[in-house]
């Protein structure tokens, strides 16, 4: 997949089936929008772009209510190449683009910028200064500009519209394993492994801890049952979030204990590690022994949860 970040970089006279949106979790619903994308381009044997923002507009427009996306960049990137679409396309968020009008978007990125022959849009599509172009805005450009607009139909799981908001809803609960379901994945971080203080190797169980900067939506303060990616291997691992308060309190953070291994030198290696599912709420422990105590029983129940997956 080609990933650009201008329209310079494209060659425009290139025709497109694109689609455009914000794209913040690459979830079940996005992963239908961008299919659909994918099959109109490959039944009119053109190329398949997706359009996306180096932030969420929110960020910019409303920062006050903005909150992290559910993913960085480098995982959407991933998870859209995994998709087969040709070109990605992130343009600038900006006070420029905030300001362009919908005829003027349209005009300069879909029709003179890509080519745009079809364009896939989602259901409560907006676009163009203040969102007020809806897509029956898009689909009258279209008709003057020459290109079809194609709509993709909401998705639900269990009777329940997938969204961001929603999936970040299951995670501030530390619902991992509703958010998967929409997601179609397990929900993950990825980053660097950094130095810590080392108190989990202290007391027996050696924790690879992720740098603050990686990316990915931070579930809600608990343990639980995951994954960690370390290249092509991956191991069961109890995973922490939280401040760590029994023994030292530190900045919020996440850490990995791989099960039964504790000979693994993680230190300044790139690693995923994926939610499973919820085991209990982060605790402050009355000391370490009671601490001791809490994560082998935490390991018991992570072990019988893996076991079957």
């Amino acid at each position: 997949m080609n990933v650009v970040d201008s329209l310079e970089k494209l060659d425009a006279s290139k025709p497109r089936v694109v689609t455009i949106g914000k794209f913040d979790g690459i979830h079940l619903g996005h992963r239908a929008l961008i299919t659909r994308t994918v099959t109109a381009a490959n039944q009119h044997k053109i190329a398949s772009c997706l359009v996306t923002f180096d932030r969420h507009p929110s960020a910019l427009l409303n920062p006050t209510q903005h909150k992290r996306e559910l993913i960085g960049k480098r995982q959407k990137v991933q998870l859209v190449s995994e998709l087969d679409v040709d070109e990605m396309l992130e343009l600038s968020f900006d006070e420029t683009l905030a300001n362009e009008t919908a005829t003027e978007f349209v005009e300069r990125v879909l029709v003179k910028g890509l080519g745009a022959k079809v364009v896939v849009v989602g259901h409560d599509f907006k676009f163009g200064q203040g969102g007020l172009g809806t897509i029956e805005t898009l689909q009258v450009l279209g008709r003057q500009f020459g290109f079809t607009v194609i709509v993709q139909e909401p998705i639900a799981v269990a009777g329940e519209l997938i969204s961001s908001s929603r999936i970040r809803d299951f995670l501030e609960a530390g619902d991992v394993a509703n958010a998967a379901k929409m997601l179609g994945r397990l929900h993950s971080n990825r980053g660097i492994v950094e130095h810590g203080l080392k108190i989990g190797r202290q007391i027996g169980f050696p924790t690879a801890n992720l740098s603050r900067d990686a990316e990915g939506y931070l579930p809600r303060d608990a343990v639980y049952a995951g994954w960690l990616h370390d290249g092509p291997n991956r191991y069961p691992a109890a995973l922490s979030v939280g401040i760590n308060e029994t023994i030292q309190a530190v900045p919020r953070l996440v850490e990995a204990h791989v099960l039964d291994r504790t000979d693994l030198e993680l230190y300044d290696r790139e690693i995923i590690i994926e939610y499973v599912d919820f085991i209990r709420p982060s605790v402050k422990f009355d000391g370490v022994d009671a601490l001791i105590h809490g994560i082998n029983a935490d390991l018991v129940k992570i072990k019988s949860i893996l076991a079957g997956k």
